[in-house]
């Protein structure tokens, strides 16, 4: 059963939480404390977004969504029966979109948005009980991004670019787990906190703006990384099948980028909630599979900011786990994640700007995991 289980764990974070709302991208996910033996792990997920529309002036809007990776590592060592350790480092948020049309006859032509991340988290597990166990670590951050707000519909600020430089800040992770191992039953809370970062900036305002036109360099843009709660649980129902489910809640409304220019909030998101459900198989004793159904609800309407053009998402993912040798196992899974519908817009108050329909985006991933003993 435990094997079970990491299958499930291995595809949330290979081919799983690629398309994430917000700017989610793999949950730094810490389900590996809870399986068997010390082992080092690799994995690295590889999602192809298909995000097409128009803009309200009729002008057709191509694939906005670039091909991204997310790469993923781990180690995990126990250190008697009650004692486990766990370092994690992830590409746990990042944005990669791109407006292309002319910014001078289409209202969203040239925008784009760059983000990028990487975290490495510190995990200490300590088995209260064969029952009960409480974990938690610190985390840290590391990100920069540039954004471009480019298009007849951001009017004087046409041509705006901002550059925020790279920056890290530490937080945390706190967690409680039950399990009742002969049933291969495990409920478990994660929390993850809040991260605070302060990013340099640098603002290019368009001279109809009141700007210079040129790259300047206007102070600290005050960052904040949203808190995480995940609720999950797992039970076998046999020998060989278990399922397996979660409710995940992102804080996304908390995050904004308020440079120190009047330019107004670049990023105004809804807080997501993401709901899993799934089922595991041992087909042998070397090869087990997973298949799981995934939901994410739309905001409540349809508007969205330009720089991440979905409204809420449905995914089903199909994995499987092959025991290689006796130290050696290799994960893969496939996703395809149907898009929710959005509307981009600009402007106060919000006015929309285009039309994202019948959207999706395909992951794939691989993780192999070597035991240390």
């Amino acid at each position: 059963m435990q094997k079970l289980t990491s299958t499930a764990a291995a595809l949330a974070l290979s081919a799983g939480a690629a398309t994430a709302g917000g700017l989610d991208r793999s949950y730094t996910p810490i389900d590996l404390i809870f399986d068997d033996g010390s082992f080092t792990e690799i994995s690295y997920g590889f999602t192809m977004p298909d995000l097409t529309g128009s803009d309200l002036l009729g002008n057709p809007i191509a694939n906005v969504g670039n091909d991204f990776g997310v790469l993923g590592s781990a180690l995990k060592m126990d250190f008697g029966e009650k004692l486990t350790f766990a370092v994690i480092a992830d590409q746990p948020y990042g944005a990669d979109t791109v407006y292309g049309g002319n910014p001078g006859a289409t209202l969203l032509g040239g925008t784009f948005a760059k983000a990028e991340t990487g975290s490495l988290t510190a995990i200490l597990k300590y088995k209260i009980t064969d029952r009960f166990s409480v974990y938690g670590g610190p985390r840290a951050v590391k990100a920069d991004g540039t954004i471009r707000l480019s298009g007849l519909a951001y009017g004087a600020l046409n041509g705006y670019t901002v550059r925020f430089s790279s920056n890290s800040g530490t937080g945390y992770v706190i967690g409680a787990a039950y399990e009742i191992p002969e049933y291969a039953l495990r409920v478990s809370g994660t929390y993850h906190s809040a991260i605070d970062l302060r990013m340099g900036t640098t603002e290019n305002i368009p001279v109809a703006a009141g700007g210079t036109g040129t790259p300047v360099g206007t102070g600290i843009t005050a960052v904040e990384i949203p808190q995480s709660f995940e609720l999950a649980a797992q039970s076998g129902i046999n020998q060989n099948t278990l399922v397996f489910g979660s409710i995940r809640w992102s804080d996304w409304e908390a995050f904004s980028l308020n440079p120190p220019s009047p330019v107004p909030n670049l990023a105004q998101l809804d807080s997501v909630t993401t709901y899993e459900l799934g089922v595991g198989r041992r087909f042998s004793e070397r090869f087990s599979g997973s298949l799981s159904v995934s939901y994410e609800a739309g905001g409540s309407d349809s508007l969205v900011s330009p720089l991440a053009p979905t409204n809420g998402q449905t995914a089903i993912s199909v994995g499987g786990r092959y025991k290689v040798t006796e130290k050696i196992d290799i994960s893969g899974g496939v996703r395809y994640t149907w898009l929710g519908d959005a509307l981009p817009e600009t402007g106060t108050p919000d006015t929309p700007r285009g039309n994202f329909q019948d959207n999706n985006a395909v992951s794939v991933g691989l993780k192999v995991r070597v035991a240390l003993n």
